[in-house]
């Protein structure tokens, strides 16, 4: 196995570890507080191996041409990872079990606030960022178009699903500051819990599913001009 096949299949696996820990990260009430830190800091390593494995992606940043697709997913990625980093800081700053020592940071009437939008910022931004790369790990699907299509046409449903969810569970109001705690359920059983976060997720990774296909058919129309 080629280096660069390896080096994939790692990225794969820490992409998939990133998203479990998301999932488990935003279902606060499951968790609790002192697992929900740690969670915290594993997702913090997690995202620094993500950066290490991906230094040959910043490497060539400001190299070639820039299509609709590498300049929406190298936004996305840096956006991404802005948020995880603000997110990180501001839950360190508040930290009561993992890193007590780091608590007071910064002042916790400020981080608290930009925990909860910035967390729930990941948590979409993560969405948009799986999507992009569906079609690339479907392309094997390419010649069997109508089993492509059916699942297309789920996978929209599903997220349809998932944009109900966002909005009736408020996720707007913690995005844009609008509310200054979680109003979390914590009568609802966990793994409810779970899979509502998990069809939630659906909806941004839906958006961004199509959003690489409309990038990549503008890039190729682009070039046949």
């Amino acid at each position: 196995m080629s280096k660069a096949k390896t080096n994939n299949g790692v990225k794969r696996i820490v992409d998939a570890a990133m998203t479990v820990l998301l999932l488990c990260l935003i279902a606060y009430q499951v968790t609790g507080e002192a697992a929900h830190e740690w969670l915290g800091i594993a997702m913090t390593v997690l995202v620094i191996i993500h950066q290490i494995l991906n230094r040959i992606w910043y490497g060539a940043l400001f190299k070639g041409k820039y299509n609709p697709y590498r300049a929406l997913t190298t936004i996305l990625n840096i956006l991404l990872l802005l948020s995880f980093a603000l997110t990180a800081f501001c839950g360190m700053s508040m930290s009561g079990h993992a890193v007590p020592f780091l608590y007071g940071m910064a002042p916790v009437s400020f981080v608290r606030r930009m925990h909860l939008s910035m967390s729930h910022w990941s948590f979409v931004l993560m969405g948009l960022h799986l999507g992009l790369h569906i079609p690339a790990m479907t392309a094997g699907l390419q010649k069997k178009g109508r089993i492509k299509t059916i699942l297309a046409v789920i996978f929209t449903g599903i997220g349809g699903i998932g944009l109900w969810l966002f909005l009736r569970n408020g996720m707007p109001d913690y995005l844009f500051f609008r509310v200054p705690f979680a109003f979390l359920d914590y009568e609802k059983a966990g793994w409810l819990i779970i899979l509502e976060n998990l069809i939630m997720l659906l909806f941004p990774a839906c958006a961004g599913f199509w959003l690489s296909i409309l990038c990549r058919k503008a890039g190729r129309t682009r070039r046949s001009v």
